[in-house]
């Protein structure tokens, strides 16, 4: 249900990782810009650098590789450019577009800065990632406006960096709002405003409605979120089953129960893609691999800056026809490095029928640990343990 007494923020760093890098190198600032791949080179300075002369930067047009986006600016964005997308797709969009590597130490860096700075004035937080945050402003329900500015400035002083926050009843509603102004909006929205701002929006806009839902549902004629609100309920169930239609109805109502969980009642750290199209574990697994080692980067990143690591290493699979699988797998000492997620994460598709077309991939992390109660040094069985296979 919308509770109307309840009020939830939704904070979005605005194109987070692609905002560090031109901290670094404001010449590109108004340039299509993407990151992301793991050996994309670094700026190298022509011969006159040292005299007061320019540096380098890769374009999108030369890259060669299976890497995937990380994240690109807007002005790359309006280009087609989208995270998740494979980089020799993206060249082909944006051929021009300067490319540059991830830092994700440099990410970690400013995700604290400006957590640690919103903590300061509300700190019922809900940790997301590294480049976003649920905000419990329930006691600030009768006019949440100044907090939100107020942290927006805080946010901007810590880091240099802006952000977009969505206020709603609920966290549902919440990240849909943050999406409304983009890039450093501050937007509300309530149940009055379900007909007017959120139901002409596409379908696709409510987190969890992933490309190939959106286009089934458009060759069922649902093409907005009211479209979805008015639709018959059998009409979906015999579409996409039993749950996931219930969901979709109260989705696009604006209903969500979900509380702000705060870093202490955490259990668990995930991310996950929904594929534009299905893709065969055979015949697309580069493509696959791509997205995986990606998901194990942004997990990792996530990981750290919590300060935690976690015991349990899970992949969940979506296959074509919408049946969810999941497999797991427990190490002895928790992790928090991209390469140990990475052979857990093999490992437990080692366990999953992969016969079949898959809609989406994700990594999920749980039995979080905080890093000063873990061993500095684990022991030698370690590195067998993750020693898998490809």
């Amino acid at each position: 249900m919308i509770f109307a007494d309840r009020c939830v923020a939704h904070l979005d760093m605005d194109a987070f990782y692609a905002s560090v890098e031109l901290l670094r190198y404001p010449q590109l600032r108004g340039q299509p810009l993407v990151i992301g791949g793991r050996r994309v080179p670094t700026p190298t300075p022509t011969s006159a650098a040292n005299a007061g002369g320019t540096l380098r930067f890769a374009r999108l047009r030369d890259y060669r590789g299976r890497g995937v986006v990380t994240t690109a600016t807007y002005e790359a964005r309006t280009l087609g450019v989208h995270s998740g997308m494979g980089l020799m797709t993206a060249a082909r969009l944006a051929p021009d577009a300067f490319l540059l590597p991830a830092d994700f130490a440099a990410y970690r860096h400013y995700s604290g800065r400006f957590k640690m700075a919103v903590a300061a004035l509300a700190p019922r937080i809900e940790d997301r990632g590294i480049d976003e945050i649920y905000i419990d402003l329930t006691a600030f329900r009768a006019d949440p406006m100044p907090i939100a500015h107020r942290i927006q400035e805080v946010v901007r002083r810590a880091t240099g960096l802006s952000c977009s926050i969505g206020i709603a009843p609920n966290k549902l509603l919440a990240k849909i709002a943050s999406e409304l102004d983009k890039p450093n909006g501050v937007t509300r929205v309530g149940p009055a405003d379900l007909a007017s701002r959120i139901w002409p929006m596409r379908a696709d806009k409510i987190n969890g409605i992933g490309p190939k839902s959106a286009a089934r549902l458009e060759r069922l004629g649902i093409h907005t979120i009211g479209d979805l609100a008015q639709v018959d309920h059998g009409l979906l169930k015999d579409h996409f089953g039993t749950n996931y239609a219930a969901w979709l109805q109260a989705a696009a109502q604006g209903q969500d129960d979900r509380p702000v969980v705060t870093n202490a009642e955490r259990k668990s750290v995930s991310r996950e893609t929904t594929f534009e199209r299905d893709l065969d574990p055979r015949q697309d697994r580069a493509q696959l691999t791509g997205i995986l080692v990606a998901l194990c980067d942004r997990v990792a990143v996530d990981l750290q800056a919590l300060g935690v690591r976690g015991r349990t290493v899970g992949v969940k699979l979506r296959y074509e026809d919408f049946r969810i699988l999941t497999r797991d797998h427990t190490l002895r000492v928790p992790l928090d490095d991209p390469a140990g997620l990475l052979a857990a994460s093999r490992e437990c598709l080692r366990r999953a029928p992969l016969d079949r077309p898959l809609r989406l991939l994700g990594v999920r992390v749980s039995g979080l640990v905080p890093m000063a109660q873990v061993a500095e040094d684990p022991g030698p069985w370690v590195q067998h343990e993750l020693a898998f296979d490809e």
